[in-house]
C-alpha cells in the first residue's frame, strides 16, 4: 500500500501542471517538477522558442524546473523591458548555476542595487583612467596585433589586452599561465550553455552529485587561487596613491578586492571579443567582395599613415558597418544574460511578478524581419544610409540595453575596430575552392565554450595570408572560426 501511495505521489509531482499566476503571459503546460524543460531542445532551444513565440506572441512564459520565466521575443518586447521599464527589469534571477559559482558577486551576476551601481561606477571609471578611450588603450590593443594569427592566439590577444589594464602583465603565447586561463574561461562558457546548466538549475537536488558541471566550480576556485596571487603580489609591491592598473586603483579604495569583480572583466574581455575576430575572418574570408571594400576604404584613409586610430572609424563607413554586420551575424549571447524583475510590474498588458526571470530573446531581434531587409544574410548595408553613411539601427542589441547594458561595450568596439583594420591591412584572407562551400548556419552550443557557433565539421581551411614582401600559408581547423556572446 506504501509503495502505491508512493508512485502515485512521484506520478503527481511529475505530470501534475504548475499554474500560472493571474494575468501572466500565456505559454506551454508545465509538469510539476520539470517544467517546460523536456519540451526544449538542448541542441537548438532557439527553434523551439521561435516556434513557442508564433504560437503564443512575443511576451510568454516557461516553466526552469519549478522557476517561473518570461521570454521576450523582438524589439518592442525587448526594449519595453529594458529601456521603457529598465529599472524593474535589471535585477539578475537567483538560485542558479551561475549564481553559485560567482556567489552573487562581481558585476555580471551581481542583483540590481546600490552595491551593485557603486562597482559599476567604479569599472568604468578604472577603464577609462586607464586608458579607454585614449591613446594609451589603442596602442595596448596595436601591440597586441603584431602577435596576432588565427586561433588559439586570438584569444592570447584578447586576453593579453584586459590583463594588462586588470593586472598590469601581459603573457608570452606559450606561456602555461594564459593557456589556463583561456581554457577555464572556455570550458565555463561551454559547459554554463550546455544541458547540465539547465539540469543545475532545473533540480537543486542533483547540485551536489559529482556530474560535470562541478568542473565549473572547479575552474572557478583554481582562477580565484590565481588571482588571489596577483593581488597578494601587488599588495606588496604597491605604493599607494600610484596606481599601476585596476588592481592598486582598487586597493587604493578597498582594502578587500573583489574576486569576481575581476574575473567578471577578465572573462568578458578574453573570449566574446576574440570570438567575433575570428568568426569575422571567416566570413571576410568567404565575402571577398566584401573584404576588397574595406580594403580599399581602409587604404584611401589611412595611405601611408604607419598605423590606425580608432578616430580613423569616423572616415570608414563601410568598415563600421561591415564590423557591426559581423558582430550582428555572430550573435555572442543569443539569449543574453538572464534578468529578473526587482519589483511588481507589468509588460505590454500582462503582470510579472518581483523577482520572476526574464529571458530576453536577443536573437529574435538581431534577426527580427521587420528590423532587417536581409536578416540572415551578410549584408553591411543594414548599417549605412541612402547616403553611404554608417548608422546604428535601433534592433542592433548586441550589448543588451538598459541599465544592465555591456560595460565592455566602448573597449569591445575598439578593439574589433583596431584589430580587424590592422588585420585588412596586413593580409588577403580567402578561402579556397578546394575545401568546398563553408556552412555558416549557426549552432547553439558546442565544444569551443561559445553559445553559438558555425557549423562546422572539423575540415581545414587554408587562408592565404598577403603581405607585400611576404606570402604566408595557414592551416587552422573549421572550428577554431567559432563566436561567443556573452554577454
Amino acid at each position: 500500500m506504501f509503495c502505491c501511495c508512493l508512485d502515485f505521489l512521484l506520478l503527481f509531482c511529475c505530470f501534475y501542471s504548475n499554474p500560472r499566476p493571474k494575468n501572466f503571459p500565456p505559454g506551454p503546460a508545465a509538469l510539476a517538477l520539470f517544467g517546460n524543460v523536456l519540451q526544449l531542445s538542448m541542441k537548438n532551444p532557439l527553434e523551439d522558442l521561435d516556434r513557442l513565440a508564433r504560437r503564443y506572441g512575443d511576451v510568454f512564459s516557461l516553466y526552469i524546473g519549478r522557476k517561473p520565466a518570461v521570454v521576450l521575443y523582438g524589439l518592442r518586447a525587448v526594449k519595453e523591458a529594458l529601456v521603457v521599464r529598465g529599472v524593474d527589469f535589471a535585477g539578475r534571477p537567483q538560485g542558479l548555476m551561475l549564481n553559485h559559482v560567482t556567489e552573487n558577486k562581481g558585476l555580471i551576476m551581481a542583483n540590481y542595487g546600490s552595491v551593485w551601481k557603486e562597482h559599476r561606477r567604479f569599472a568604468l571609471m578604472s577603464l577609462k583612467n586607464f586608458g579607454l578611450g585614449r591613446q594609451f588603450m589603442e596602442e595596448r590593443i596595436l601591440q597586441e596585433t603584431k602577435h596576432i594569427y588565427p586561433q588559439p592566439v586570438i584569444h592570447s590577444a584578447a586576453s593579453n589586452i584586459i590583463s594588462s589594464i586588470l593586472f598590469g602583465t601581459r603573457y608570452e603565447y606559450d606561456d602555461e599561465v594564459l593557456a589556463f586561463i583561456i581554457n577555464s574561461f572556455k570550458e565555463n562558457a561551454r559547459k554554463a550553455n550546455s544541458a547540465w546548466a539547465v539540469i543545475y538549475d532545473s533540480f537543486p537536488f542533483l547540485r551536489h552529485l559529482p556530474l560535470p558541471f562541478r568542473k565549473v566550480f572547479e575552474n572557478y576556485e583554481a582562477l580565484k587561487s590565481h588571482t588571489r596571487r596577483i593581488i597578494a603580489d601587488h599588495k606588496k609591491s604597491r605604493t599607494s596613491g600610484e596606481p599601476r592598473d585596476i588592481i592598486d586603483c582598487y586597493l587604493d579604495e578597498m582594502e578587500k578586492v573583489t574576486l569576481m569583480f575581476l574575473l567578471d572583466l577578465h572573462f568578458a574581455g578574453t573570449d566574446t571579443t576574440s570570438n567575433t575576430v575570428l568568426t569575422a575572418l571567416l566570413y571576410l574570408a568567404v565575402y571577398r567582395d566584401i573584404q576588397a571594400l574595406c580594403q580599399q576604404e581602409i587604404d584611401a584613409v589611412l595611405q601611408d599613415k604607419e598605423q590606425v586610430s580608432f578616430e580613423d572609424r569616423q572616415q570608414m563607413p563601410f568598415v563600421q558597418a561591415t564590423i557591426h554586420e559581423l558582430q550582428r551575424l555572430a550573435n555572442i549571447a543569443p539569449l543574453g544574460v538572464f534578468h529578473s524583475t526587482t519589483r511588481n510590474t507589468q509588460l505590454m498588458g500582462y503582470d510579472v511578478p518581483e523577482g520572476t526571470l526574464v529571458i530576453t530573446n536577443l536573437t529574435s531581434v538581431l534577426f527580427e524581419r521587420s528590423q532587417w531587409a536581409q536578416p540572415n544574410h551578410f549584408n553591411p548595408s543594414h548599417f549605412l544610409n541612402q547616403r553611404g553613411e554608417f548608422m546604428k539601427p535601433e534592433a542592433f542589441l548586441a550589448f543588451s540595453a538598459g541599465p544592465r547594458v555591456c560595460l565592455g561595450e566602448a573597449l569591445a568596439r575598439m578593439e574589433l575596430f583596431l584589430i580587424l583594420v590592422t588585420l585588412l591591412r596586413r593580409f588577403h584572407l580567402a578561402w579556397p575552392e578546394a575545401c568546398g562551400g563553408p556552412d555558416l548556419r549557426p549552432v547553439f552550443g558546442g565544444d569551443t565554450g561559445s553559445q553559438i557557433r558555425l557549423n562546422s565539421t572539423g575540415i581545414m581551411i587554408t587562408v592565404l595570408l598577403y603581405f607585400p614582401s611576404l606570402t604566408m600559408l595557414m592551416l587552422f581547423l573549421c572550428d577554431y572560426c567559432t563566436y561567443e556572446h556573452y554577454i
